[in-house]
């Protein structure tokens, strides 16, 4: 493949990537590549395939020349609300797909590695149904979130390896809770807008010895002023009131560490963890027009805390080029009960995976599929986040569990 076509080909996938709605249940997206979705997401200290740009990108001075790499995931979530009476509610709209571009280029006999990642590290879809009892809290609530990141990866000797990158980030969110508990007449509040933000994201791959891998990776924290507008139909009026309006919202840093050991050149078994500080979500401000400003402007308190990911894989290499792969997740629930909204109805996740695929001279690809439980979460003595649900005096009380199951195909072709 000539220079020419590759570039064509590089602008054709980031066009249709950045054309296409990413949008899931949910809100932080670790699973971003087949086979590491397969290991349990443990692939930080391995990161030998063009994936390490978001997993760990000085994995890349692994590769030599051309590496493209892209998948979809597609996800069935089916988190579920019941109330303290026993009637029980589900979200709508239960799929997701959410495609991932990576390519990265080594030079021959050249110590620099480059590579560029077009993905979602985020993304969120919820709707409630009317009459759960929590409707002046949470009704709906959206976030597309794309990601374009290039990155430079230096080998500093044969076993050392760094790498940094800037992150250049693009939301859209859309958020909408009633304005009183009962759905009837169907009066609502709603944010929507969008903007851009900065970061950057850093890399460490080191082999002490044969057997032993020790990797690392950062990404900064990404503030977004979202700019857009409120929508309000309140009981006095019988029409939409439009008001243009922003908020920052602060997308959380994260750091993970991992070490793999691979007792034979068939073996690899990793062990990571994955640190986000969710505490930057803290109280969010509204702020409107100054000609339609309020003294007290709308907020969203969520109050989150920072959470863990413990994720452990092992695959098995066979000959040819084929192996499969295992993996199991721990994910720790980042938003307490004092505040809790049920767009996020977070708790204490386990996921298992499994996977097979094959790596070619040319061409390789891996399917993965993942399992997710959540145990049933009990919310009590709740807090609305907003002033609309404290004068409704609805909450978040209840049980909360969580049940998903995921497909994750990822296609990739060295030249």
């Amino acid at each position: 493949m000539n220079r020419r076509n590759t570039l064509r080909l590089l602008a054709i996938l980031i066009s249709g990537m950045s054309a296409l709605k990413v949008s899931a249940n949910g809100f932080q997206l670790a699973s971003q590549d087949g086979f590491a979705t397969a290991r349990g997401e443990a692939f930080v200290a391995t990161a030998d395939n063009p994936s390490a740009i978001y997993y760990n990108p000085a994995g890349i001075t692994q590769l030599e020349g051309n590496d493209l790499r892209s998948g979809i995931y597609g996800i069935y979530l089916n988190p579920s609300y019941a109330t303290n009476r026993g009637n029980t509610y589900h979200i709508e709209n239960k799929l997701a797909a959410v495609p991932q571009f990576f390519y990265a280029y080594t030079p021959k006999d050249f110590p620099l590695s480059f590579g560029l990642g077009v993905y979602s590290p985020y993304g969120m879809s919820v709707s409630w149904p009317d009459g759960t009892g929590f409707r002046a809290v949470a009704m709906n609530g959206s976030l597309t979130y794309i990601r374009i990141n290039p990155v430079v990866a230096l080998k500093l000797a044969h076993n050392l390896s760094i790498a940094a990158g800037v992150t250049v980030d693009y939301a859209n969110m859309d958020l909408e809770q009633g304005m009183i508990g009962d759905p009837l007449p169907p009066n609502f509040f709603r944010f929507k807008g969008d903007g851009w933000g900065v970061g950057y994201n850093l890399g460490l791959l080191w082999q002490p010895i044969k057997q032993v891998s020790i990797g690392a990776t950062f990404r900064s924290s990404t503030t977004i002023t979202l700019a857009g507008q409120t929508e309000a139909e309140r009981l006095s009026e019988l029409h939409l009131t439009y008001e243009s309006a922003q908020a920052d919202f602060t997308f959380p840093l994260t750091a993970v560490l991992g070490i793999s050991y691979r007792p034979t050149p068939k073996w690899n078994l990793e062990f990571d963890t994955d640190y986000t500080d969710w505490s930057s979500l803290g109280t969010i401000t509204i702020r409107q027009a100054p000609e339609h400003s309020l003294p007290n402007p709308p907020t969203l308190i969520l109050d989150w805390q920072a959470s863990w990911m413990y994720e452990f894989g092992v695959t098995r290499y066979f000959d040819d080029g084929w192996h499969a792969s295992a993996g199991f997740v721990f994910n720790e629930n980042s938003v307490p009960n004092a505040y809790y909204t049920p767009l996020a109805a977070d708790l204490d996740r386990y996921f298992f995976s499994v996977g097979a695929g094959h790596k070619g001279k040319r061409f390789d690809f891996d399917i993965a599929y993942q399992f997710g439980y959540g145990p049933a979460h009990t919310v009590t003595g709740s807090t609305p986040s907003t002033i609309g649900g404290q004068i409704a005096g609805q909450t978040a009380n209840g049980t909360y569990d969580f049940i998903s199951h995921a497909v994750l195909v990822t296609v990739g072709l060295h030249f």
